[in-house]
């Protein structure tokens, strides 16, 4: 067994993740392209092989919840960049189809060719951005499953990834040691835009002694047609 796929199963094991030989087969093609890639973008920061397996792999995992993913159909991952958390969701759970959605072209080509040398079938990349792709009716509240990581604080995340949520869905962002404050400030978005209470589930990772947690936003009525906004308002002017 290669390096990277045996820290990847140790450390998947100590995070409680369990790995088939196929899913650990697949994270290695994704971290060999990621490397590759990265030497011709900036695709991540992290290309050690302890960095990829923890930081990009398992952290993805840890927003994968057996009851909301077993009860789930669709998932979309809103400003994917490399493909996470989307595409280690995607190979942990492959029942589920899989929307990666980035602005940058060059990003996109990248996912593309991922998808297709780990056999994802489940699995598609598109290029969109947010707020103009949540007012298309091919989007628009077309998701079980809304997930996001390293993209913007709460409320401006909200805004650019709830209108993808259907009724009864469930938004999902990985955050870092600022969670408890962003839990605060995105409550007034999260009402406005069609969401429930802002919960938190801390997660910890295997060899690691930060704080991180899965913040969670369950979808309860539509979001009102004026969001998202336009023109770049959800960063400059935050719903708070």
């Amino acid at each position: 067994m290669a390096v990277f796929e045996e820290i990847l199963t140790r450390r998947a094991q100590e995070a409680g993740i369990a790995l088939t030989a196929a899913q650990t087969a697949q994270f290695a093609v994704y971290n060999t392209l990621l490397c590759a890639w990265n030497e011709r973008m900036n695709l991540t920061a992290l290309t050690a092989p302890e960095d990829v397996a923890v930081k990009h792999i398992i952290d993805s995992l840890t927003a994968y919840d057996a009851a909301l993913f077993g009860a789930a159909h669709t998932l979309i991952d809103v400003g994917t960049g490399a493909g996470l958390p989307g595409i280690p969701l995607a190979v942990y759970a492959p029942h589920l189809r899989v929307t990666l959605m980035d602005a940058l072209q060059k990003r996109v080509r990248f996912l593309r060719e991922a998808v297709d040398a780990m056999g994802l079938t489940n699995t598609s990349a598109v290029h969109a951005r947010a707020e103009e792709a949540a007012r298309m009716p091919q989007y628009r509240a077309a998701y079980d499953i809304a997930v996001s990581r390293a993209v913007a604080r709460l409320p401006v995340l909200l805004e650019y990834t709830l209108p993808f949520v259907r009724t009864g869905g469930t938004l999902l962002a990985l955050k870092g040691r600022a969670y408890v404050q962003e839990q605060a400030e995105g409550r007034r978005a999260a009402a406005l835009l069609g969401g429930g209470a802002v919960t938190a589930r801390p997660v910890r990772l295997p060899g690691l002694d930060d704080v991180r947690a899965i913040l969670s936003v369950r979808k309860d009525r539509p979001t009102p047609a004026a969001y998202p906004r336009g023109g770049g308002l959800p960063a400059k002017k935050p719903l708070r």
